[in-house]
């Protein structure tokens, strides 16, 4: 399999996967090295792939289903164990956060995929989140955020809402 036939190969994968696919699956998988997984995933955004790298691996979005609802929230939360109750109230609540962002002032709009659509999601991204010691994209902005979640219907996201204000950490539009 030639370079091309590969990146092609890795478009089907994503467009199959309904979750993220590991850079060290892909290139199980294709019977490469994952740093050349990784390079191909560059040339293929390069090229136009709409590619997103998230903490559970690779992925390209989807066309949701009509029956999900896409919703933004603005939140703040202060610390680690705030972010963690935040993300877990909209999960337990029947939401996926599919991202953060941040209005940077120098950068502009900061956006990272979150896709954390469970509780195992959600353990994951905290163990990732101290292991490495980084900062949550919020700490650019004293806690400030805003999330892009996914709900089945209005009543959840009404719920998610009413939750995460109860908690202070819902910015009031």
């Amino acid at each position: 399999m030639d370079a091309g036939e590969r990146r092609q190969e890795i478009i089907n994968i994503l467009n199959k996967s309904k979750d993220p696919v590991k850079g060290t699956e892909l290139a199980e998988k294709l019977q490469v090295s994952r740093q050349v997984i990784v390079q191909d995933i560059a040339i293929l955004r390069a090229k136009g792939e709409n590619i997103f790298a998230t903490p559970q691996g690779y992925l390209m979005p989807r066309i949701y289903e009509k029956d999900r609802l896409i919703k933004t929230i603005v939140c703040n939360h202060k610390n680690n164990e705030e972010l963690e109750d935040e993300l877990r109230t909209i999960v337990d609540l029947g939401g996926k956060v599919i991202d953060v962002i941040v209005e940077h002032p120098l950068y502009g709009e900061i956006k990272s995929q979150l896709q954390i659509g469970s509780r195992h999601d959600l353990m994951l991204f905290m163990d990732n989140l101290k292991t490495t010691k980084a900062e949550p994209l919020s700490s650019l902005t004293d806690g400030v955020h805003l999330h892009t979640i996914e709900v089945n219907s209005e009543e959840i996201f009404h719920k998610i809402k009413e939750a995460l204000s109860k908690k202070k950490y819902l910015i009031k539009e």
